[in-house]
């Protein structure tokens, strides 16, 4: 239960949540900021995130700073202590102003006789800020990574983990979709532009443009009306591979929360779409979706593996599955992700994966086309997925994707670029 209105403290409480509880930020984020305006809710935000992105950095410097860890029920005084030593590294938060309210947010905790711990901590890194931060940047905890994900990115990609978990460890570019059933590209940048803001157009995504600055959607010209969606450069590229067309029976899996369906619509908006998705909430974020861009979609609630269940014997043209995947290429957006995810989660998530595309490739007509995707950047979730169940279907063929030499499109997260992604598109032959 959150019980604080000091920002600081509600930061701390929500990564305890998240390290100690195993819940999601994007579970419990929302709901806070909601209570708050939206300055402090930017703020809390920028501390959750930002521990959370940083967290080995600063679980070692705590570990020199203090003789023993604060455990048990002062464990959210830890946090707290990162949250303040976050704000002095990394933010433009006044130093005394970030050891005030943090030392304020432990009585509003109410464990005001931690003050005095707590004030002693941060006055002691400042003091000792260049020589503590020179050593940490020295060691492993400089990734910024368990040790399982490196060992894997090592592992999988040696000549480039490093570019990897470089694009993981920054904060993600903003990227748009223009729907393109109301405005070019262009036409809709012009608006952006005259509205204070501008953007980068993409070469090879024709609808996307990279904001200069990140943006409030109630600032982006039309967003209410439908005229423009936030989605990611790599995650556009789903529905243009899809290539789906006017009249097609379209089967959108583990569709929630909508971006790549109204995406489809925006290409082919006389294609007849189901929408399915097991999650309840999510579902309702994506009829929110389909509403504001007056958007009309078959919606179910159903379980993938047991497709009977809620389509019977109907047979789709084409069927995109974006598969449940360990998330490892979009940590940018969601660090919480390597601390939420464990080693053995992946061969759990691969087993998941095969299940879906058999129970979905049997509902695939002949001659129909599968969109496999994940947001992953681990071989197990993507190529090594596809390879294996082409080898249990002689009926299945991968089509190359851009002159890949694998089988799939596997994209890496880039600074400026997109998410980390994978791609492969099976035809059924027969």
């Amino acid at each position: 239960m959150i019980k604080s209105t000091n920002l600081r403290s509600l930061a701390a409480q929500l990564i305890e949540r998240v390290i100690d509880e195993g819940v999601s930020l994007s579970t419990i984020l929302p709901d806070v900021k909601k209570q708050l305006s939206d300055k402090n809710g930017a703020l809390v935000q920028e501390f959750c995130f930002g521990v959370l992105r940083t967290l080995p950095q600063l679980e070692t410097l705590i570990c020199k700073l203090m003789k023993r860890p604060l455990t048990d029920k002062y464990r959210v005084l830890h946090y707290l202590i990162m949250v303040g030593i976050y704000q002095l590294i990394y933010t433009r938060v006044p130093a005394h102003a970030a050891l005030a309210e943090t030392v304020a947010g432990a009585e509003i905790l109410q464990y005001s006789n931690f003050k005095g711990l707590l004030n002693g901590v941060l006055r002691q890194f400042q003091r000792q800020q260049v020589l503590l931060m020179t050593e940490v940047n020295r060691g492993p905890q400089r990734h910024l990574h368990p040790t399982w994900l490196l060992q894997r990115l090592k592992k999988a990609w040696p000549g480039k983990w490093q570019q990897i978990i470089e694009a993981n460890n920054q904060y993600p570019p903003m990227w748009v979709r223009v729907n393109r059933q109301y405005h070019s590209r262009d036409s809709w940048l012009t608006l952006l532009i005259q509205s204070g803001n501008s953007a980068v157009a993409n070469e090879i995504v024709p609808d996307a443009l990279r904001l200069e600055s990140p943006s409030p959607v109630s600032k982006l010209p039309g967003f209410a009306a439908g005229w423009v969606t936030v989605q990611d450069l790599s995650a556009q590229r789903c529905a243009l591979l899809l290539e789906p067309e006017n009249g097609e029976q379209i089967l959108d899996l583990c569709a929630a929360p909508g971006g790549k369906t109204t995406h489809i619509f925006e290409i082919a908006p006389e294609a007849h779409v189901m929408a399915v998705d097991v999650d309840a909430h999510r579902l309702e974020c994506l009829r929110k979706n389909l509403q504001r861009l007056n958007m009309h979609a078959e919606v179910k609630q159903g379980d993938g593996r047991t497709p009977e269940a809620w389509c019977g014997g109907r047979q789709f043209d084409r069927i995109l599955l974006d598969a449940p995947c360990s998330a490892t290429g979009v940590i940018r957006r969601h660090p919480d992700i390597k601390w939420l995810r464990r080693n053995r989660d992946i061969s759990k998530l691969a087993a998941l994966q095969r299940d879906l595309l058999e129970a979905s490739w049997m509902h695939l007509k002949p001659r129909g086309t599968l969109l496999y995707a994940t947001c992953s950047v681990l071989p197990e979730e993507n190529e090594i997925q596809i390879k294996t169940f082409l080898r249990r279907h002689t009926d299945a063929r991968a089509a190359v994707l851009q002159n890949s030499n694998i089988t799939g499109l596997q994209i890496f997260p880039t600074i400026e670029g997109g998410d980390g992604f994978f791609y492969a598109k099976l035809v059924k032959v027969t």
